[in-house]
């Protein structure tokens, strides 16, 4: 049976902390437009601030729809999934910003990741007010076993300049698949 939390308890955020992986749900505003998944992961890249309060690192990648939605209307739901242990879903439904690399607070937010695998590829910091804190059994989700990050993300941009980044942004991340534009 599912429970829905006051808040993001020390129980929880260890259960976050413990998670590998977790999930990005958003969508554009109004009847029309993409929903959007995205997986997220690396260890280090996401922060429970307090009770009502979580960040993550958000690296350049092959879209943007995350960062588009967020600038639209702001609503973003995350989902973790226990892929070991005791089965768990937990869903953290909110409002995002996407703080950017291009904004003059964007720097001092990365002091939140200590642990980061790299800061030169990220592209944005996702903070978000949490409202809802939900849960339910997870039953259906599989046992795996955790092998390790990945590292190509942080290899491909690792070669790419801070200029180059720039031009990334420009040309392959300024408007989502919908059309709205990222980077104002």
């Amino acid at each position: 049976m599912g429970k829905v939390y006051e808040g993001i308890d020390d129980r929880l955020r260890e259960f976050i902390d413990r998670q590998r992986v977790f999930f990005v749900a958003t969508a554009p505003s109004g009847a029309h437009g993409h929903v959007n998944v995205s997986p997220k992961g690396m260890t280090g890249t996401f922060a429970v601030l307090d009770a009502h309060r979580v960040a993550y690192l958000d690296y350049h990648g092959s879209g943007t729809e995350t960062l588009a939605h967020l600038r639209d209307n702001g609503r973003i739901t995350i989902m973790f999934c226990a892929f070991e242990g005791p089965p768990k879903i937990l869903r953290l439904h909110g409002q995002g910003e996407a703080v950017t690399v291009e904004d003059p607070g964007f720097a001092p937010l990365l002091d939140l990741f200590p642990n980061s695998p790299d800061r030169h590829a990220v592209r944005a910091v996702i903070m978000v007010r949490v409202h809802r804190v939900s849960d339910s059994c997870g039953f259906g989700v599989p046992l795996m076993t955790y092998q390790g990050d990945r590292d190509l993300l942080i290899q491909s941009h690792s070669r790419r300049t801070r200029e180059d980044l720039v031009e990334y942004r420009r040309t392959r991340n300024a408007a989502s698949i919908d059309g709205i534009p990222v980077f104002a």
